[in-house]
């Protein structure tokens, strides 16, 4: 029953949950059994928490499985970057490896208000920083495709815990990429809200524009589905929206033809590998082929990099600068070097930024006006071996530039636009691609629709990797 119930989609096994003919306990014993067979191979999801779990699905046994909340006892891990009371919650940090809160983040609440049983904490790199999951505390999460590979990052853990058929659903978050890269390396789903779209505090950042939570999955379906169970307002939260009017799930089952798409190789802010453009132009000629559209054009993003590398290093450095004489020893090189480089910023540096978010901003709202989608790879690379610490790591490539290979996702990060990536092809060796499906500001209800057509004209068909097979 267990090898069964893993390979359902979550929508399959929230309806069975909400109809009484699964019990939270009867899933908890499937994903428990999935973990604890798979995940020595891959390192996704090190720190568990089934007693709390199992605690959690005997109070939801008391109420009657329709009214439990949307998602009505499923199974999700949190990403080990978000507090969960009660869970060790280390950041991927020798800094944090004891660390024990009290009281969950605004958006697990949010979850746990929806039924949603929290199991365990996936893993990340140090602080979520360098799109590459290893950590001093836990070690490295591989690729499910190629163990000899990374799986991205920052939310490596829960995109491999998806791939692996350990998770129906996945919690994230994306500063310069953090979803949509190990989503694209994984081949899974994932959604980049805009601001305020997922409520989450409190923060020493409250009012930051570019790090967002987000949900993963491996489907439209099942991604607006947790994306449902994710939106909400709440008063610890700095920025916060409503709930749309209408529901994801909704959306996502009314698929809608796009009329015009834009589509860029590289945004014009990187080099992107030949194997990448490849498979994203064969998706491209397919939606092309579907009657879909498509013009080669992306808007003006030459202000990227001032608008989006200012703000992550002021982020870092008000997070650990205080903690950094003491704390140099402990942290990762590539860290160290952002807070220095946050501490070190004069005040024409922000000014400078700032201005350059605003105007990025509106050259991106405008240039969106004239189109229902721009489409670009999710990373300009392919899974590359997991001792690479970034991309030109072994090259002799320095540590300040040890996110650049990031640039097609960060650049996405400055304008705020909602992004869904979709797998939309494997190599000829097997390795997955993706693609960013950018929506206009503010319209993740649109955005669900269509990126559920361009989900069909692609015959994208979920799958758990075989183990077995694995390198």
């Amino acid at each position: 029953m267990a090898g069964d119930l893993i390979r359902l989609s979550a929508h399959e096994v929230v309806a069975r949950l909400a109809s009484g003919d699964l019990s939270p306990h009867d899933a908890l014993d499937a994903v428990q059994d999935r973990v604890e067979a798979v995940d020595p191979a891959v390192n996704a999801l090190p720190t568990r928490c089934f007693d709390r779990a199992r605690a959690h699905a005997d109070r939801l046994m008391k109420v009657p499985p329709a009214e439990r909340g949307l998602l009505a006892g499923l199974p999700v891990p949190i990403k080990d970057l978000t507090p969960v009371a009660g869970v060790r919650t280390t950041s991927g940090s020798r800094l944090r490896e004891h660390f024990v809160p009290e009281r969950s983040d605004v958006l697990v609440e949010t979850l746990e208000a929806q039924a949603a049983v929290v199991y365990a904490k996936s893993n990340t790199p140090e602080f979520g920083a360098g799109g590459n999951t290893f950590n001093d505390v836990f070690g490295a999460t591989r690729n499910p495709h190629d163990l000899r590979l990374t799986a991205g990052g920052s939310s490596g853990g829960a995109a491999a815990a998806l791939a692996t058929g350990m998770a129906w659903l996945a919690h994230g978050s994306d500063l310069a990429g953090s979803l949509r890269t190990p989503a694209s390396f994984c081949g899974v789903a994932s959604l980049r809200p805009s601001p305020g779209r997922i409520a989450s505090g409190p923060m020493v950042v409250p009012f930051g524009v570019h790090s967002q939570q987000g949900p993963m999955a491996r489907d439209v379906g099942d991604l607006a589905l947790m994306a449902d169970a994710m939106v909400g307002e709440s008063a610890r939260a700095g920025l916060g929206k409503p709930p749309p009017q209408k529901s994801f799930r909704s959306a996502a089952t009314a698929p809608t033809a796009p009329d015009r798409v834009a589509y860029s190789v590289d945004l014009g802010v990187t080099e992107t590998a030949p194997e990448v453009a490849e498979v994203c132009g064969r998706a491209v000629r397919a939606l092309e082929g579907a009657g879909i559209a498509v013009v080669a054009d992306h808007p003006d993003l030459s202000d990227a990099e001032a608008a989006f590398d200012v703000p992550r290093a002021l982020m870092f450095a008000t997070l650990l600068g205080a903690e950094l004489p003491e704390a140099r020893d402990v942290l990762k090189p590539e860290l160290v070097w952002n807070i220095e480089r946050g501490l070190a910023l004069d005040g024409d540096a922000v000014r400078e930024a700032t201005a350059a978010q605003g105007r990025i901003f509106e050259l991106a709202a405008d240039f969106m006006s004239g189109y229902d989608l721009l489409v670009c790879p999710a990373a300009s690379v392919l899974p590359f071996e997991v001792e690479e610490r970034y991309v030109g790591y072994r090259a002799g490539r320095p540590v300040s530039e040890y996110y650049r290979w990031l640039s097609i996702a960060a650049a996405v990060s400055a304008t705020t636009l909602p992004v869904i990536t979709l797998p939309c092809g494997q190599t000829d060796t097997g390795l997955p691609v993706g693609i960013q499906l950018i929506g206009r500001p503010h319209a993740e209800l649109q955005l669900f629709s269509v990126a559920s057509h361009i989900e069909q004209v692609l015959a994208i068909t979920p799958a758990i990797v075989d183990m077995d097979r694995a390198t």
